[in-house]
């Protein structure tokens, strides 16, 4: 069977004026990206590879950086996730010549530490000289430093030592605690033999003592802090299971229903979804530990029934109601819930409320009222509502001796 050909129609736009037809319109081909490293665990930086179809991951490759010309190891084929250009493209890929300059500075660089520490210590600075890099082709000597000090310490002088002894351009930049810890390596403070900034931590993310509270951690600071003196790393790699587990667990010190009766939730197991629960009173009392889908909010579900129960519309509260359900109905009252109906625990909230007597039930809280007259007394907007105010209705003497300070009387008099 022929294939049916469309006609040309004078309703087409010419090819000039982007015309094409859906299957013959030519696609702009999307550029390739590839994320650069030039530290083991260091920050991967993305570039343009057009031109390098036959790249591979461990390649190394000479790009542009704000410090110059760099050489970085291929790491990743994954486009980054903000996708705004433009990007840099890769200037060549290394050549042997560039592989044996690079080993060669490499070695170089403890020598100029060394150094580096000497003429800073001569210069009394209070600073740590804690590395020493080379770029691959020599050119450019970058120290990085430490220093306990908030204010910034100004360095101008040691900069200009060591230019006298190397023929590179100097520079230095100041690093966090953490950086320090990364470069260093060695131990975590978690038994770990090699830390995790040091091993695969890219980047440094923001981390704060509401970290150690979401999760019920010792707020001890030796058991939070890191090698480096500042709050863990690993406090953020949980965190968001543990923030989604909250909202879907019940409550600490709530009460809920479970298979075996009623109970007070007495821990919550995040990792775990579930909860341990407190089931009966006195010595008969014990703990036993149920899964999320196994607990009912009971304080929730009996709220829910006197809401049901009362018909009343939340949407138009406080007398503005326009749709007929602003005030409880009366002769279309919804029927009650059949106790068939009711999940197990829910029944037995419901027969441990009844079973309860109605004047333990219907006894005001004394506390609490004591509580609300107390903090009322304390108002200061009640300070001096009520306090007469001195007048000359007395006399004119009388205001005075009222405004006057007592005076202590001398003796003899």
């Amino acid at each position: 069977m022929d294939a049916t050909v469309k006609e040309p129609s004078m309703f087409d736009l010419p090819e000039w004026a982007g015309g094409y037809p859906p299957e013959e319109k030519p696609t702009e081909p999307k550029p390739r990206l590839v994320g650069v490293r030039f530290q083991r665990a260091g920050k991967v930086y993305h570039y343009s590879a057009e031109g390098f179809d036959d790249l591979k991951v461990g390649d190394w490759v000479i790009v542009d950086t704000a410090r110059g010309k760099q050489m970085g190891q291929v790491a990743t084929f994954k486009p980054p996730k903000d996708k705004s250009g433009p990007y840099k493209r890769i200037e060549r890929r290394a050549t042997g010549r560039d592989m044996a300059m690079r080993h060669y500075y490499e070695s170089k660089e403890l020598e100029a530490m060394i150094a580096c520490r000497a003429e800073s210590a001569a210069l009394n600075l209070p600073i740590k000289i804690v590395r020493a890099e080379y770029s691959f082709d020599g050119q450019t000597l970058t120290f990085l430093y430490s220093s306990d000090q908030e204010e910034r310490v100004e360095v101008g002088a040691l900069r200009e030592a060591m230019s006298r002894l190397y023929r590179a351009r100097i520079e230095t930049r100041q690093i966090s605690p953490r950086e320090v810890a990364k470069i260093l390596g060695g131990m975590g403070a978690c038994g770990i033999e090699e830390r995790c900034c040091s091993r695969f931590l890219t980047e440094f993310s923001p981390i704060s003592i509401k970290h150690a509270k979401e999760q019920n951690l010792s707020l001890n600071p030796h058991d939070i802090t890191g090698m480096c003196g500042r709050l863990r790393c690993c406090l953020i790699y949980e965190y968001e299971q543990y923030v989604e587990a909250r909202r879907h667990l019940p409550k600490l010190k709530s009460m809920v229903g479970t298979p075996m009766g009623p109970g007070k939730v007495v821990e919550i197991l995040h990792l775990r979804d579930s909860a341990r629960v407190k089931i009966g009173e006195g010595p008969e009392a014990r703990e036993v530990e149920f899964h999320r889908e196994q607990l009912v909010p009971l304080e929730e579900w009996k709220r829910l029934q006197e809401k049901a129960a009362s018909g009343t519309c939340d949407r138009h509260a406080h007398g503005a109601c326009d749709c007929g359900r602003g005030e409880p109905r009366k002769a279309e009252a919804s029927p009650p819930t059949p106790p068939d109906e009711l999940p197990p625990a829910a029944k037995a909230f419901i027969a441990a409320n009844e079973a309860q007597p109605e004047q333990e039930r219907t006894r005001p809280n004394r506390a609490k009222q004591r509580e609300r007259k107390q903090r009322r007394e304390r108002r200061p907007t009640d300070i001096g509502r009520h306090q007469p105010r001195a007048t000359d209705a007395d006399g004119e003497g009388s205001a005075q001796r009222k405004r006057r300070p007592l005076l202590r009387r001398k003796p003899g008099k």
